[in-house]
């Protein structure tokens, strides 16, 4: 009797991680759904929206201009933010704020990107804390729910 529990609870246990491991595969590789929270992608995402980001293109450096991604914060490691790529390595971009008078721009460095929010008045971005390295790129927005 006590060999049948044993058997069964490791049985259980094995199919558990098993699970885990699948479920964590596809979370890291795959893609996830994403709540976005804050106002520095609005219009285009708003406050609570609900998104659906893939994580493939991140790994095969697929990352485009335009695109919308969310990246690990370099302020903050233990949370995400959701912005827009305007440069990648190598692009010339411009650092400073809109309401600015004289223009600044620089460079992107290699293995960097630029990332800006829609909403330009409300967002702490790269204008903030310049070039985000690529490997803080968690994935890239497919679409809004």
């Amino acid at each position: 009797m006590l060999r049948n529990v044993l058997g069964k609870t490791f049985r259980f246990l094995g199919y558990t991680v098993q699970y885990g491991c699948i479920a964590h595969c596809a979370f890291e590789y795959l893609g996830g759904i994403v709540v976005c929270s804050g106002p520095s992608m609005e219009p285009t995402i708003q406050n609570s929206d609900i998104v659906f980001s893939e994580n493939l293109s991140r790994h095969f450096y697929c990352i485009r201009k335009g695109d919308i991604v969310i990246v690990k914060s370099p302020n903050d490691p233990k949370s995400n933010i959701c912005k827009r790529v305007i440069g990648l390595e190598g692009d010339k971009v411009c650092t400073s704020n809109p309401s600015d008078f004289l223009k600044s721009h620089s460079y992107v460095p290699k293995g960097h990107v630029w990332l800006e929010g829609d909403n330009l008045r409300n967002s702490t971005d790269s204008r903030c804390y310049g070039p985000v390295p690529y490997g803080l790129i968690r994935g890239r927005i497919c679409f809004k729910v």
